[in-house]
């Protein structure tokens, strides 16, 4: 049915009313989706909160810039950057270190947890230039071993093949350790037993309390696993990665890229990898807003989205 004049005249006034109104309330109610309070993470013990992108310094106890983050890193010869396997921010940040310490160490090395030794010949072509994506996904079996999308690693894989810089598989066959936390260490074939590092410390308390919550938190891995079996896997994977750091660091200096849970509080990698260099390092803790830290977490936390 056709509208009168009037009716339109009508409507317009009614749309122009509820077109003020809805303005009016916005002034007076500034709480929509674009003024929502933006999350922040705290440190134990530190009254101020921090925003994305922060990065703190725990010696310092407040937040650096990114070019003092750098010089700090530059000045030792190890520096671990943690992850969540699946954030994007987390990686474009391990991304932005590895450039900027390149630009000072033409001889940096990358030390990443997603390989085992197993294909270090794989990893020699691929930072040699010498293989496409395709094919360094198939010759490494990247979802067979890994499983995480590519496209979260492919920036800094792409960063590290254009300028030939060397690529250090870190981990032992995924395997081993599952094998160790099913059937106890002392069940590993021989073949098996050639991946164990020289040294395996299960001393470390803290590291130790840490896993024994993880391990309570799993139903079903606590119904058929010990829990000392569940630690000795735990500590052979990181002892292995320590154990390859040390023999691939040479006179250079290295980045290492693993999951946050291998470098928190320097019990997992980093302390290890220590014993058997005694090299100067730090570690980078990734963080994101709306969560609460310790300060001794890492040397420095960086706040992600």
């Amino acid at each position: 049915m056709l509208k009168t004049p009037k009716s339109l005249i009508t409507d317009r006034f009614a749309a122009w009313r509820n077109y003020l109104i809805t303005g009016l309330i916005l002034m007076i109610f500034p709480w929509g989706c674009t003024m929502a309070p933006s999350k922040k993470l705290t440190v134990e013990d530190i009254a101020e909160s921090f925003e994305e992108e922060t990065i703190f310094s725990a010696k310092l106890g407040k937040p650096v810039t990114f070019d003092e983050l750098i010089s700090d890193l530059n000045s030792c010869r190890i520096t671990y950057v943690g992850e969540k396997h699946t954030d994007t921010a987390q990686h474009r940040h391990q991304l932005e270190i590895i450039q900027a310490l390149f630009k000072e160490n033409p001889d940096l090395s990358v030390g990443m947890e997603m390989f085992d030794v197993t294909y270090q010949d794989v990893l020699d072509q691929w930072s040699a230039g010498q293989l496409d994506q395709r094919t360094f996904l198939r010759k490494v079996h990247w979802y067979a071993n890994w499983g995480y999308d590519f496209s979260f690693y492919r920036d800094i894989l792409e960063f590290i093949k254009e300028n030939h810089i060397r690529l250090v598989g870190l981990n032992i066959p995924g395997y081993i350790p599952d094998r160790i936390r099913e059937g106890g260490i002392e069940n590993l074939r021989d073949e098996e037993k050639k991946y164990l590092p020289k040294e395996i410390d299960t001393s470390n308390t803290a590291h130790r309390e840490y896993l024994r919550e993880v391990f309570n938190h799993h139903h079903r891995i606590r119904d058929r696993v010990e829990f000392e079996d569940f630690y000795t896997a735990q500590v052979v994977w990181e002892d292995a990665m320590a154990e390859t750091i040390a023999r691939n660091l040479n006179d250079n200096a290295m980045v290492v890229l693993a999951g946050n849970g291998h470098i928190q509080f320097k019990y997992g990698i980093p302390d290890r990898a220590f014993k058997r260099t005694g090299v100067a390092f730090r570690t980078v803790y990734q963080a994101p807003a709306g969560i609460e830290v310790k300060r001794d977490i890492a040397d420095y936390i960086w706040v992600t989205p």
